[in-house]
């Protein structure tokens, strides 16, 4: 299985969960949400076959940590990918919208300097704004849009800019997120669990709790669990074939290796 975004650093008890994703052989793209905890979050996925740590900055926390953005250039050339970051629309963050804009087209043209990231983006309530930023630095690398929420035209504009889906049990729980999961094509999605942030039934989801997206993906595709979870595998192996990076091996982090499934 394939957890394409979680904050693995965030659990109360991120190297049980660590150990227990290796146990399972999950896949995992632990995201972080600030440059300074990019380091310390490495360690967890050192000497891990399968979890990778992605370089961000949260837009929730742009206005605190702007004077970060050095530390981002500093670490970008050590690692494949780049999450969480993005733009974020509610009403309690708009007024570091400013900070925000200011942060993400930073992160982006940085990316798109350094040959192109494979990039887990943040959209809520301000799709339309990300997919502007995204097209205009075309380049920066794949984005993977992480819990997609907006508009079914925004949606359709991010599959004609080449955008990739993330979903994961919280946004399938909603009648709109499985309207867009089913529309999302299918060779361009990934799951993913956004723990310890997302709930179910008042607890946080874990990691190996991308299975109960497998049987949801499994009703709105009409395909058995097993056959979306290798279908899953299958995008995996896609997305890290088509990144630039992945292919000319210049970066220090390795890609996430499909072994084991």
């Amino acid at each position: 299985m394939i957890d394409f975004h979680c904050h693995l650093d965030l659990y109360p008890n991120p190297l049980a969960v660590r150990d227990e994703c290796v146990r399972r052989d999950l896949h995992v793209l632990s995201v972080t949400t600030t440059p300074s905890a990019w380091k310390g979050t490495s360690v967890l996925a050192a000497n891990t076959p399968h979890i990778r740590t992605g370089l961000g900055l949260h837009p929730q926390l742009a206005y605190e940590r702007l004077n970060e953005l050095p530390l981002f250039d500093n670490f970008l050339p050590e690692t494949y990918y780049v999450g969480e970051i993005g733009l974020d629309g509610a009403s309690e963050f708009r007024s570091q919208w400013k900070n925000q804009v200011i942060i993400f087209e930073y992160i982006l043209a940085k990316c798109r300097e350094a040959g192109g990231r494979t990039m887990s983006v943040h959209s809520r309530r301000a799709s339309h704004a990300v997919l502007e930023r995204l097209q205009k630095f075309s380049g920066a690398g794949t984005p993977v849009l992480h819990w997609f929420s907006g508009s079914f035209r925004d949606l359709d504009r991010a599959i004609n800019l080449g955008c990739w889906f993330s979903i994961g049990p919280a946004m399938l729980a909603s009648e709109k997120g499985r309207a867009l999961a089913a529309r999302m094509p299918r060779e361009r999605v990934l799951t993913e669990s956004d723990g310890p942030f997302a709930q179910l039934d008042g607890a946080a989801v874990m990691p190996w709790h991308v299975e109960n997206a497998i049987r949801d993906l499994s009703q709105i595709w009409s395909l058995s669990p097993l056959e979306v979870d290798q279908n899953i595998h299958r995008n995996l192996e896609t997305l890290l074939a088509v990144a630039p990076h992945e292919r000319d091996g210049q970066h220090g982090q390795y890609p996430i290796k499909l072994t084991g499934k």
